[in-house]
């Protein structure tokens, strides 16, 4: 099995949570499926292309019968790690995000990683009817998000990430640890109990 884990905070689990939250998850998965292979990406510690001037004027120019070599240096840089991260994602098995929820949204290279693998024609399509259609039925993705405050999973970044991935036609869970901040006094019961169910979604996988 190949698992890609894409972390979304700048900080380490030292002082995110949501980062703690990713590691348990990965350790877990490591001791539970040792054959796994695990790509594990760091979206504040890489580049994560933008869709720009750049990006949307290159494939403007690719569909219209231009060589990729007659792309600016721009261009060709920003287009071919877009579709680097698009082929990491379709190469994968198991997809774990893991975020923190700001401002009631999902951190913003969080969303420029999402917009590199919602790809119509490669991710999911338009039927004849109009509809959308999901390809991507061969995935599972977990969201593991933490938050100061109590939403019950239906906090905007939460549903978009849901929402999302169902789209394109993954199977998905979500976990949360929710409340520190709103109850501070309780914050590392709510991590202890948000730890033990993320270890134990990592062994049923």
């Amino acid at each position: 099995m190949r698992a890609l884990i894409i972390r979304a905070h700048p900080l380490d689990p030292s002082k995110s949570r949501s980062m703690t939250m990713a590691d348990a998850f990965v350790e877990e998965l490591a001791a539970h499926r040792p054959d796994t292979v695990v790509d594990d990406v760091r979206l504040y510690e890489t580049a994560v292309p933008e869709i720009d001037l750049d990006m949307m004027t290159g494939w403007e120019r690719l569909r219209a019968g231009e060589h990729f070599s007659h792309l600016t240096g721009a261009q060709q840089n920003k287009l071919a790690l877009f579709d680097q991260y698009t082929k990491q994602f379709q190469s994968a098995d198991l997809v774990v995000i893991a975020n923190p929820l700001w401002n009631l949204s999902v951190p913003t290279r969080l969303k420029a990683w999402i917009d590199t693998i919602c790809r119509a024609g490669v991710t999911f399509r338009y039927t004849a009817e109009g509809e959308a259609e999901g390809l991507v039925t061969d995935k599972t993705v977990v969201h593991l998000q933490a938050s100061g405050g109590h939403f019950g999973q239906q906090d905007p970044a939460s549903l978009y990430i849901a929402g999302m991935f169902q789209f394109l036609g993954c199977t998905t869970h979500t976990l949360a640890a929710e409340g520190m901040d709103h109850e501070p006094d309780r914050a590392g019961e709510i991590m202890e109990e948000a730890l033990r169910r993320v270890r134990e979604l990592a062994r049923s996988l």
